[in-house]
């Protein structure tokens, strides 16, 4: 196993072991459900936005680490961003882990691309984009609670 590999490993099992942002933000304008009947992930999304810029998103909720690092590390990285930003870092990521690419993901998307060997598990693929696509749904002001199904 390389050192890069056994470095991405840590990071996931760090942010899964131990979420950042894990916590409920009674500021939050934008609060959304997410749900992997899959493997059972469930979390709350809880997303400040103002003038188009996120200052701020937490989560709760319970899953596998893959799910609890991806959602922990997806609020580190979006975190201040605008929501064209973030909606263009979604498609990046999302192209990481669903796609063959020859991209430069760690340059585009830095700590995120930790998370590209989940394109060889297409089974946890709805895991670790289970938190993009419920920040997805909640930016564009949805009520209703996302699924991967």
């Amino acid at each position: 196993m390389s050192d890069l590999t056994e470095l991405y490993q840590a990071l996931i099992i760090d942010h899964g072991r131990h979420p950042r942002n894990f916590c409920v933000s009674d500021h939050a304008n934008c609060v959304l459900e997410g749900f992997n009947p899959l493997c059972g992930d469930r979390l709350t999304l809880y997303v400040t936005e103002k003038n188009n810029v996120i200052e701020g998103i937490t989560f709760k909720g319970e899953g596998c680490a893959i799910s609890m690092a991806s959602a922990s590390m997806m609020t580190e990285a979006l975190s201040g961003k605008t929501v064209a930003e973030a909606q263009e870092i979604f498609k990046l990521f999302h192209e990481m882990v669903t796609e063959d690419s020859d991209k430069d993901f760690e340059a585009l998307l830095g700590k995120l691309s930790a998370l590209s060997g989940v394109t060889k598990y297409p089974a946890r693929v709805k895991c670790a984009t289970l938190s993009w696509h419920t920040l997805v749904a909640a930016l564009a002001h949805s009520d209703k609670p996302v699924s991967t199904e």
